[in-house]
């Protein structure tokens, strides 16, 4: 397995793969590429950095968005992992959730 897969190249494994009910899990979608499954996870990352609507969710696979809901369903997934990962932060440094994330700070 290589780590030389490009961004390029799944979008092209995605283009098969539009909309929820064709989405493709991450092992399948890391065998099909070629590459670890960690590798697909950062090329996935790369293209939603492109602002590249490539949606997932573990009871759906990854897919290119469809329509608005499915993008929107991503989007507050995304989100609520964030927000959870935020909460443990806040909880093993005893501080409230809003003053850690006052403390976050954005790379402009």
């Amino acid at each position: 397995m290589t780590g030389r897969v490009t961004v390029a190249e799944l979008l092209e494994l995605l283009k098969s793969h539009v909309g929820r009910e064709r989405g493709i899990s991450q092992a399948e979608l890391a065998a099909h590429l070629g590459c670890s499954t960690r590798h697909a996870r950062k090329l996935v990352q790369a293209a939603r950095m492109d602002s590249i609507a490539v949606c997932g969710h573990p009871d759906t696979g990854h897919f290119i968005a469809r329509t608005r809901e499915e993008l929107e369903e991503t989007c507050e997934f995304l989100r609520s992992r964030a927000l959870s990962s935020l909460v443990q932060e806040s909880k093993l440094r005893g501080m409230p959730l809003a003053d850690l994330v006052g403390q976050l700070k954005v790379p402009t």
